[in-house]
């Protein structure tokens, strides 16, 4: 067991350091008479139980308890007082120490004290470490595979959640990156608030600046109220800036203006205000190329990318295929309100060798269209090739005839016009890489409008970024 004394009285402290190895078996003691010292110790160590004393120079026992508690929460504290400080040592416990001593004490009453908070400490300890184990089970729930990329993002997740470090998370469209973003937030000592997501080309560009830094009530046309922004929301959490590299250059320089100087300035007010978020952003898109192209800031990257993170994509995971096919088949059946279908061999087989362009989105889509296409309780080989046919063999503007005629003339008009409209915008998407503003572009409609047709014909624009 590691016991630390921090007390002024260096005699005090010698007398304690040689009798309590002889009075508690494998005790290590170490000993502090500057408070400042003995705080960056607990930095780096984690003792079984803390004696400190409340009267100190530099730091009084009061200030000292309050800080060890921050860098470790889960430490036995046990206050030292004189007869008259009585009122300080209760105050001391509703801080956080465990119990409190008066001087002078003998050597057994300390022993047994010391003891219970021992036994306390093991209590408290084991009862966190398996909240931690809990709590990595649920944020991994979503995480299917045990190929070794993706037991290196296990790692990866689990050591930057410990740090408050920016990190960009990279990877192709329907690789998972937001719930890598959601992981790390969740197993770092933010994780009691919750996580504040904003998907950056969704938002107009006049609107994405209040959006991220708030605004006053009169402060533009339409500004009914006070809106406190998400950086103010994310206080003492965390900020995804979901696709970063769609933002528009003239709210990159204010970003970088919040993230050098924690603060933000709402439109409309004189006064910053001063925030405490850690930023986790993702990206599909090659982030260099667009710096070398000017439409992205080369100080904001570098502020961004603290630390990189990249999602696999399913080629270079093709062994985790099955696995991550058993969880979607199950997930539909949830959904459904079925059971499981059973997936002959060769159907394992024809999707494990597949490349998934739209990566793990994809893969769940297709296999909710041979659940859905198929009609006994096993998915073969001909339901595989039933939905490939059903993709390939779409011919915009058919007339549908049903049994006893043909369809409607508006209905048909609505469907004919649904199907041009979904496959020009899925034509554009795919010269534009997804990009949104350029599509809109492209097309003449506004960003709005495109918008609105993407959300109505239920289109992913991510599914067509490199």
């Amino acid at each position: 067991m590691k016991i630390m004394i921090v007390d002024d009285e260096k005699d005090m402290l010698e007398g304690l350091k040689r009798i309590l190895p002889y009075e508690l078996k494998q005790c290590n003691v170490t000993v502090f008479s500057n408070p400042v010292s003995s705080l960056e110790y607990v930095r780096h160590n984690t003792m079984d139980l803390i004696l400190m004393d409340v009267r100190m120079p530099e730091m009084d026992g009061i200030e000292l308890l309050e800080r060890v508690l921050q860098v470790d929460p889960g430490s036995t504290v046990i206050m030292m007082t004189a007869y008259g400080s009585i009122e300080i040592a209760v105050q001391a416990i509703k801080m956080g120490a465990y119990d409190f001593i008066t001087k002078p004490f003998d050597i057994p009453d300390l022993v047994r004290n010391i003891k219970k908070g021992i036994e306390r400490n093991s209590l408290i300890r084991e009862n966190m470490c398996l909240k931690q184990q809990i709590s990595q089970q649920s944020v991994f729930e979503d995480f299917v595979g045990q190929s070794q990329p993706m037991q290196r993002l296990y790692e990866t997740i689990q050591s930057l959640a410990q740090t408050d470090y920016s990190v960009l998370i990279r990877g192709e469209s329907g690789t998972g990156k937001e719930l890598v973003a959601r992981a790390i937030h969740g197993l770092s000592k933010r994780k009691h608030k919750p996580l504040v997501t904003i998907n950056c080309p969704a938002i107009p560009e006049h609107l994405l600046e209040s959006e991220l830094f708030g605004h006053k009530k009169g402060s533009f046309t339409g500004a009914l109220k006070d809106h406190k922004g998400l950086f103010i929301e994310a206080d003492r959490s965390s900020l995804l800036l979901d696709e970063i590299a769609d933002i528009p250059v003239s709210i990159q320089t204010k970003l970088l203006r919040a993230l050098q100087e924690q603060e933000v300035r709402p439109l409309g007010s004189s006064k910053n205000i001063r925030v405490d978020v850690r930023i986790l952003s993702t990206t599909n898109q090659d982030l260099e190329e667009k710096i070398r192209e000017k439409s992205f800031r080369e100080d904001l990257f570098y502020r961004l990318n603290v630390v990189t993170v990249s999602t696999p994509s399913l080629r270079e995971i093709k062994e985790d295929i099955p696995l991550i096919v058993h969880h979607f088949n199950r997930q539909v059946a949830s959904e459904l309100g079925g059971e499981p279908k059973k997936l002959s061999g060769d159907v394992m087989e024809a999707l494990s060798r597949r490349d998934w362009p739209g990566n793990v989105r994809e893969l769940q889509n297709f296999i909710r269209r041979m659940v859905v296409f198929s009609s006994g309780p096993e998915i073969n080989i001909d339901t595989l090739n039933a939905v490939d046919n059903k993709e390939h063999s779409k011919s915009p503007g058919s007339v549908v005839c049903l049994e006893y005629g043909p369809e409607l003339y508006s209905d048909a008009k609505n469907r004919v016009i649904n199907e041009f409209t979904e496959s020009y915008v899925r034509e554009v998407f795919s010269r534009t890489n997804g990009n949104i503003s350029q599509a809109a572009k492209t097309a003449g409609l506004s960003r709005v409008a495109l918008q609105k047709i993407v959300k109505r014909l239920d289109i992913d624009p991510d599914s067509y970024r490199p």
